[in-house]
């Protein structure tokens, strides 16, 4: 076994220390110099030989682990990655200028209605497998906290909401070092009802609200339901959107919202690094742009550290930050919060208009599960999970697609974004695998512009069984015959 330092290379002043370090390390591996199975520099050799904090190396390290050329190893390190699995990531997006109207249901209502049915390979479904999830766990959970409802429940938990559930959430923050007052949550029905209020909180029909490129398509069709218009933001699918495009936009156009998705983004994976995300905070408070934060996908997170919402750097309320159970614990219990900052009167009154209360016996059958920390135990188990059915994916992926497809690796969710060869039409991809029992989600439907026309995105949180495997070979098959 080979080990390489790493010191004394060159330095471009107008990229991060942990972009520098990444860089300089991609073009080891591209020479030669570092081959598949050695070692990365351990974050001990790495500081001494370079100067450079632990965090800065780790930021560095996940960043090889997205582009797909390093892989880490439980207690051993980071490792340079075989010559096969090296298929280059997709390149930063470059979307047109201006804002637009939004008109995305159409092909989103198409694309949904065919995953409903078991007999199709679920690629393009935006849930994981039931299967993930402590079903039996839960209903227990369910029966207890039905026994300790009391009668006037159904006035004392009009929102913000069940308060011992609220009091649980806020207890979850604490281990990322955030202090949350259950005052200060406002539960909703699932995430998406807390963002749509957020959006609405804090804009009137014909504003423009900036989002990613591509960008989750309930984001898009929030924008449509309401009159907004869509400025779309170029996005890294490693790390996120580019802040200095974003201060481009926000000096310019003015935006009354942006929408992100911070951590593990829908459709990309992206992840956002903990100091950009302080600076895209910082950014945002100078000009006093909210941000409306849908975390939906925190929790689901390879390795062991959690990563930092962009709430955690919120210090004048301008982040509306939503989450909910959907994803990592309870989906069809339809459980969902908002920590809306400044504006969480206003949301709280919205949620009473629209909805008035959300399920009181499913926030009580939650405040209850979480209690003795079951939830933890289940997120460990469904995280290990999660991250062998993507490599899983990505394997099948690299044997089946056609040369000049380019994959994230995501550090994090159940999602893999595809671009394929430009030559492929993803909508005809996607039509063509339908008549297959194979759903998928094509590019077009995560964008205002119907853009991404040779994308896909591929849902990896299903287990890995014939079928999947089958249907991945099936899509190859297709792809190659649309080139």
């Amino acid at each position: 076994m080979r080990i390489v330092r790493i010191c004394g290379l060159s330095h471009n002043p107008n990229v991060t220390l942990y972009e520098n370090y990444a860089d300089e390390i991609g073009r080891l591996i591209a020479s030669g110099t570092l081959r598949a199975g050695d070692p990365l520099p351990s974050v001990r050799q790495a500081r001494a030989s370079r100067g450079i904090s632990a965090s800065t190396v780790f930021q560095a390290y996940h960043l090889l682990e997205a582009r797909g050329l390093v892989r880490a190893r439980p207690r051993s390190g980071y490792f340079v990655l075989p010559r096969p699995l090296l298929r280059e990531a997709p390149p930063p997006s470059r979307p047109l200028a201006g804002s637009h109207s939004v008109a995305v249901s159409e092909l989103v209502f198409e694309v949904l209605s065919a995953v409903k049915s078991r007999e199709i390979a679920p690629l393009g479904s935006a849930f994981p497998s039931p299967e993930l999830f402590p079903l039996e766990a839960l209903r227990r959970a369910m029966n207890a906290g039905m026994r300790k409802l009391k009668p006037w429940s159904t006035v004392d938990d009009l929102p913000p909401g069940h308060e011992p559930l609220r009091r649980q959430i806020a207890r979850r923050y604490l281990h990322l070092g955030m202090s949350v007052t259950p005052e200060q949550i406002v539960l909703s029905n699932g995430a998406l009802d807390g963002l749509n209020l957020c959006l609405q909180a804090v804009t009137k029909p014909g504003d423009a609200v900036v989002v990613e490129s591509p960008c989750f398509y309930a984001a898009l069709q929030a924008l449509e339901r309401l009159g907004l218009k869509a400025i779309e933001v170029a996005t890294d699918s490693a790390t996120g959107i580019d802040l200095a495009a974003l201060a481009r936009l926000l000096e310019r156009r003015k935006p009354q919202a942006v929408w992100l998705m911070t951590s593990f983004q829908n459709p990309l994976g992206s992840l956002m690094p903990n100091d950009k995300k302080r600076a895209l905070v910082e950014l945002l408070a100078r000009h006093q742009a909210p941000l409306i934060e849908d975390d939906v996908y925190a929790e689901l997170y390879h390795g062991d550290a959690a990563p930092l919402p962009a709430k955690a750097f919120d210090t004048e309320g301008l982040v509306l930050h939503c989450s909910s159970f959907s994803k990592s614990l309870a989906p069809g219990y339809r459980v969902g919060w908002a920590l809306p900052g400044r504006y969480a009167e206003r949301v709280a009154r919205l949620k009473l208009m629209t909805s008035l209360s959300g399920s009181i016996p499913a926030q009580a059958a939650l405040a209850e599960y979480l209690q003795d920390g079951a939830f933890d135990r289940h997120l460990a188990q469904m995280r290990r999970r999660l991250q062998t059915q993507q490599q899983q994916m990505l394997a099948a992926l690299e044997q089946h697609f056609p040369a000049g497809t380019r994959l994230t690796r995501p550090l994090g969710g159940y999602f893999v974004w595809v671009e394929l060869p430009p030559q492929i039409d993803a909508l005809a991809l996607h039509r063509a695998a339908a008549r297959d029992a194979i759903s998928l989600a094509p590019g077009p439907m995560f964008s205002a512009r119907a853009e991404f026309r040779h994308c896909l995105r591929l849902n990896t949180g299903h287990p890995w069984t014939p079928q999947i495997e089958q249907a991945i070979a099936t899509l190859g098959r297709l792809a190659h015959g649309l080139c």
